[in-house]
């Protein structure tokens, strides 16, 4: 319990701290405001405090804390305005399952109209359909209604945060109730769990039959699938299974790994691997439309499907077996019933053969990209978290190429938004202080919230913020270029990074042509605290080759999408390919 001594009154904000250290939480991110003071000066006075300039970003801090510690983010927002700024980050969160606490503020109790909006009397700060726009963009929310209440509904969101599936939670707090409540006045709060189901074992033993008799077996690996790493691993060591994985379900097994192929679904070689396979063990996948070509990806006729959530079994791909349950425990049931197995001794070989060709032909493709690719890799540590905002270079081989060695370092905006990543990157670290993070980001998405620049600053943690400068949305001009578009609203105002980073008091770098990115890493890791690193776009030597997302654009030729070339005016194939023959899997 926290000690309150001299005439100090205890207040909600000593609750909060309270519940907060019985789950291990240290750090929290927030913007103060007149509706949060309580909770700020507690969680200041007695845990760690790390100020951030925009509710958005203070959510995307918490989410990347959480992504990167595997525990528990938590976020202190305002009241209305202040909880609609945060909504966007917190639909990220949802997208993402991350364990996310949004704490937000809320006028006083005694003004909250019964069923609002209908009753509202517009009290000056209040927003009347504040609960319903967090039920919206939350896995669980709830309002404290009374003093006493304050523990029992701070546990209750926190059990459902933690749950599996996992998913953020939204707890608006009157600022009266922040003030009168008090430790020594909580009703007890009563035990709260949420079931996990368990695997049946009949469908257990029919997915362990068809593993044991596989001759070409592959395992696909989505976010869902992050906690089983030990079991996977052994798994595809005993059947020799080459691992696919989506973006989310990277290093989940490293990806020095011989047997992992990684985020390429898409590309012909694997596209070929996958006709041939026999059978398909997808774990914690939604087989998303980016990663399946829009799901015209052709999969093996038996797949065996793990899921915690059983409406996604089968939703995209038939299951020939459905396995409701965690990876973990579901896996490792796997694993006691596999005897023996069958699997083709070609099959490994051929696996490591594809994993080799796929990562070669997208090095040649991005030209000077891949120096810089390597440069990170040979500079980070291993348990080095990339925060990725939504850039072209992202997109195009962060997502796939850069080798990821623990899910937890790899940290990127699972619903596309951009501008998400810099304060991702100050989350996570937080979480993890003993290593450098880097987050990588465009021009543009660091314009969205260069206010948290400051934040960064002023935290002196040791984040290198990569920033690829090509004067604006270049995906988008890639789109316009390629579908016939006018060029417009492409071509941003873009700031003096080195001028930026000056008035931040933050170590800046220019990078222009080859044999100079690697300097720049190795001083920014070795400097700690915060670096800017800046590679120029138009600079980088040889040039990479064009990079197009997985958009489609009705071009009104045929009804079928594709024009007289068979591409699709996105400049895709209808195989998910563009013309170069790499597939664009890895844009948002």
């Amino acid at each position: 319990m926290t000690e309150h001594t001299g005439s100090r009154r205890p207040t909600g904000g000593d609750v909060l701290v309270d519940v907060l250290r019985r789950h291990g939480v240290t750090t929290v991110f927030g913007v103060i405001s007149i509706h949060n003071l309580p909770l700020v000066e507690a969680v200041d006075r007695d845990l760690t405090f790390v100020e951030m300039r925009h509710e958005a970003a203070a959510v995307n801090a918490a989410d990347g804390f959480a992504r990167a510690s595997g525990g528990l983010g938590v976020a202190l927002t305002s009241t209305g305005t202040g909880a609609g700024n945060a909504a966007g980050s917190m639909v990220e969160a949802l997208t993402a399952g991350s364990r996310v606490l949004h704490i937000t503020g809320q006028i006083e109790s005694e003004f909250l109209a019964p069923g609002r909006p209908a009753a509202s009397r517009g009290v000056i700060h209040e927003f009347p359909g504040q609960p319903q726009m967090l039920e919206a963009i939350s896995a669980y929310s709830t309002t404290i209604t009374e003093a006493k209440d304050v523990e029992a509904e701070l546990e209750s969101a926190i059990a459902h945060v933690l749950a599996a599936p996992t998913g953020p939670a939204s707890v608006e707090w009157p600022t009266d109730l922040q003030y009168l409540a008090s430790p020594d006045a909580q009703r007890p709060a009563p035990s709260v769990s949420v079931s996990t189901p368990v695997a049946d074992a009949d469908a257990v033993a029919r997915a362990a039959d068809l593993l044991r008799h596989a001759r070409r077996p592959l395992l696909w690996l989505g976010g869902g699938a992050a906690g089983a790493d030990e079991q996977i691993a052994e798994l595809a060591q005993l059947l020799g299974a080459g691992i696919v994985t989506s973006n989310s379900g990277r290093g989940i097994v490293a990806e020095d790994v011989p047997l992992v192929i990684g985020n390429f679904a898409t590309t012909p070689a694997v596209r070929a691997l996958l006709d041939d396979a026999d059978v398909l063990l997808a774990v914690g996948t939604h087989f998303r439309s980016n990663e399946t070509a829009s799901y015209s990806l052709s999969l093996p006729e038996n797949i065996i499907q793990i899921d915690v959530e059983p409406t996604t079994i089968g939703r995209v791909y038939p299951a020939t077996v459905g396995l409701v349950g965690d990876a973990a425990p579901t896996i490792t049931a796997l694993l006691a019933q596999l005897d023996a197995v069958a699997t083709a001794d070609e099959w490994p070989r051929r696996v490591t053969a594809v994993r080799e060709e796929v990562r070669d032909d997208l090095t040649t493709y991005i030209g000077g990209y891949a120096e810089v690719c390597t440069a990170i890799r040979d500079a980070l540590p291993r348990r080095s978290v990339i925060a990725r905002d939504v850039t072209i270079p992202s997109s195009q081989w962060g997502n796939r190429l850069l080798p990821i060695y623990e899910r937890g370092t790899n940290i990127f905006p699972l619903g596309g938004g951009i501008g998400q990543g810099l304060a991702m990157g100050i989350g996570a670290a937080h979480a993890r202080p003993d290593a450098p993070t880097l987050v990588v980001a465009g021009d543009g998405g660091l314009s969205v919230h260069l206010g948290e620049l400051a934040s960064l600053a002023g935290s002196g943690a040791h984040v290198i913020v990569l920033v690829f400068n090509d004067g604006g949305y270049g995906v988008l001009r890639n789109m316009q270029q390629k579908n016939g578009f006018r060029r417009s609203g492409v071509d941003l105002h873009t700031p003096r990074f080195d001028l930026l980073a000056a008035a931040m008091d933050i170590p800046y770098r220019l990078v222009r042509g080859p044999g100079v990115i690697a300097d720049a890493l190795e001083a920014a890791v070795n400097r700690g605290g915060p670096s800017f690193i800046e590679v120029d776009v138009e600079a980088v030597d040889p040039a990479p080759g064009p990079f197009v997302p997985p958009v489609h654009v009705p071009s009104g030729l045929h009804s079928s999408g594709l024009d007289s070339s068979g591409l699709d005016s996105s400049g895709l194939d209808s195989s998910g390919l563009d013309s170069s023959g790499l597939d664009s899997s890895g844009a948002h």
